[in-house]
């Protein structure tokens, strides 16, 4: 004999349903994110029915090229770095190129800078410590480049962490999108570049690059780490010193030169024919020996044009 149970009221079926429909719009509207982490569990455990899946991170495009520019100066100009982060960190960056900004000095000498040079490395991590005693011409230029191999060996996971490596003055001024366009077409291996001297020469085969900033090729910065011809001439001018180098080692069959794009400051002294009047395709300006300077230069190219309105300020 079957059972019969009773039907229950509509009435008790609304007080069933309705606290389980508040339930649901709860869950679903205010805490979405669980829903979201319960379909990614599900859907990394199931076999995937179809080539692609929402849940796929985007890949990064891989950079045309990647270039690290080390900036040579000495471990107590904190002002300069601190200058030099700042405007660097305001240009618009080529999408297309990957640029690492590195400060470059010697061993640290003084109780000082221990301290104020670790705290620059917390926050900036952007400091290369050689071990070397600082100096201009006496060696800090090829110990740059002969421990970069050795320093970034295997951290970017690629046969080479960077495809050019700059050396570059901390009076001088970078415009990196221009940089990186002019670094679009030119040859990967065996490359010497920057701006040609003397300053009225054109010829970069014939003579060198100046210190202001010059660029190699990775497989130049290797080379250089483990040439004993280079180990043992480090001693003089440092940018005639690495196209000696270059020259003698029968290396750099690509060079050129980025005149008129760089030069020197065109208040800087002594006058000479290295430098002129800022050009809107500038990419590097050198000699920018103080703050007025700094000023003029950075208003001419529009450095403060994203500064907005405020109550809280009034520059005129």
């Amino acid at each position: 004999m079957r059972r019969s149970y009773p039907k229950p009221s509509p009435s008790t079926i609304s007080l069933i349903l309705i606290p389980l429909a508040v339930l649901a719009f709860i869950c679903l509207f205010l805490y979405p994110k669980d829903f979201e982490l319960q379909s990614l569990v599900v859907t990394a455990c199931r076999p995937s029915r179809s080539p692609s899946s929402n849940f796929i991170d985007p890949v990064a495009p891989k950079p045309d090229f990647r270039l690290l520019i080390g900036i040579l100066t000495r471990a107590d100009l904190y002002e300069r770095r601190h200058l030099l982060r700042l405007v660097y960190s305001l240009q618009p960056r080529r999408a297309t190129a990957h640029i690492d900004i590195r400060f470059v000095f010697c061993n640290l000498t003084k109780e000082d800078q221990r301290v104020l040079v670790a705290l620059e490395i917390l926050r900036y991590d952007d400091i290369i410590i050689l071990n070397c005693t600082e100096n201009m011409d006496n060696g800090k230029t090829y110990t740059y480049f002969a421990s970069l191999p050795e320093l970034f060996d295997g951290t970017n996971g690629d046969d080479r962490p960077y495809d050019y490596v700059m050396k570059t003055d901390d009076d001088a001024y970078l415009i990196l999108d221009n940089l990186a366009e002019s670094l679009m077409n030119k040859s990967r291996e065996d490359m010497y570049y920057g701006f040609v001297l003397p300053c009225v020469s054109m010829d970069p085969f014939h003579d060198y690059m100046s210190g202001m900033g010059y660029i190699l090729s990775w497989d130049l910065v290797e080379w250089i780490s483990t040439s004993e011809m280079v180990r043992n001439r480090t001693v003089g001018p440092e940018d005639r010193l690495t196209a000696e180098w270059l020259r003698d080692g029968n290396k750099a069959k690509n060079r050129c030169t980025a005149k008129p794009a760089m030069y020197d400051h065109p208040e800087s002294e002594p006058r000479s024919f290295c430098r002129h009047e800022f050009v809107p395709h500038t990419i590097l300006v050198h000699k920018v020996k103080n703050s007025l300077n700094w000023a003029r230069m950075l208003e001419y190219f529009n450095a403060t044009d994203g500064l907005k309105p405020s109550k809280f300020y009034h520059i005129s």
